[in-house]
């Protein structure tokens, strides 16, 4: 009879601690969605905040670099005149087709370099990243949030283990020559040559992914046109040039 009733509390005392510990993984588990649909917005939103910042940087860089190196922007119009007058300005079809293939080329495999953690391999100025940690650049991670900012709180924003930031490429990469005309002073004009881009990609969490694209616009040049302008030469000129998109391998 007192074994027996033994083995009643025994069961008793296991049946409580199995509805302890069941009610604290519930617990657990609503907690972690309460802060997971608290804190997944604002994470993602830094994340593809400092995202943007740097694919803008290695974007900017390596356009710049590949211009300065390797483009002779004199060759980037076809100027015909008649005297001191101009009768056409266009775009030198060989020399934008250059351009835009070898920028693309290079800004896509910087990119697949960044995401893979090969930053040795990036063709960029040698001060491009010098902000960033190199070795978590190394590991593929781009940057790290303090989870403390899900907060709110400028006291407890860098409170906290850190979120990894990865990204991934998506899609196409499109580029295109894009130009504006502006008079400048008596019977002259200044072009201001853009490289425009549009690209896709993925940012990666730990728990959370999304996909995000950037359209930037990067100054290669200005060419100060001396002469009599017609008036038709904006109907020639400004103007986007053909787009090249690049898939992503």
């Amino acid at each position: 009879m007192r074994r027996r009733i033994k083995l009643k509390r025994k069961q008793r005392k296991i049946n409580r601690v199995i509805l302890i510990i069941f009610s604290l993984i519930i617990v657990i588990i609503l907690t972690m969605k309460f802060i997971s649909l608290k804190a997944n917005p604002i994470l993602l939103e830094y994340a593809e905040m400092e995202s943007r910042k740097l694919v803008s940087i290695v974007i900017n860089d390596a356009i710049n670099k590949n211009i300065t190196e390797n483009i002779n922007i004199e060759e980037l119009f076809i100027i015909a005149k008649e005297g001191d007058d101009i009768k056409s300005i266009d775009f030198n079809p060989i020399t934008v087709n250059k351009i835009l293939t070898e920028t693309t080329s290079l800004i896509q495999n910087n990119l697949k370099f960044l995401e893979q953690g090969k930053i040795e391999l990036l063709n960029l100025t040698t001060n491009a990243l010098v902000d960033y940690n190199q070795n978590k650049l190394k590991q593929g991670i781009i940057y790290e949030i303090p989870s403390g900012v899900i907060f709110g709180n400028s006291f407890l924003a860098n409170v906290g283990p850190k979120v990894p930031v990865r990204f991934s490429l998506i899609g196409d990469i499109v580029s295109y020559v894009n130009t504006t005309v502006t008079d400048y002073g008596i019977n002259n004009a200044l072009i201001e040559v853009n490289v425009v881009l549009d690209l896709s990609f993925q940012i990666i969490l730990p728990f959370v992914s999304d996909k995000t694209s950037i359209n930037t616009t990067v100054p290669v040049a200005l060419k100060l046109i001396q002469g009599n302008v017609p008036s038709y030469y904006l109907n020639g000129l400004n103007q986007n040039s053909p787009s090249i998109a690049l898939p992503i391998n």
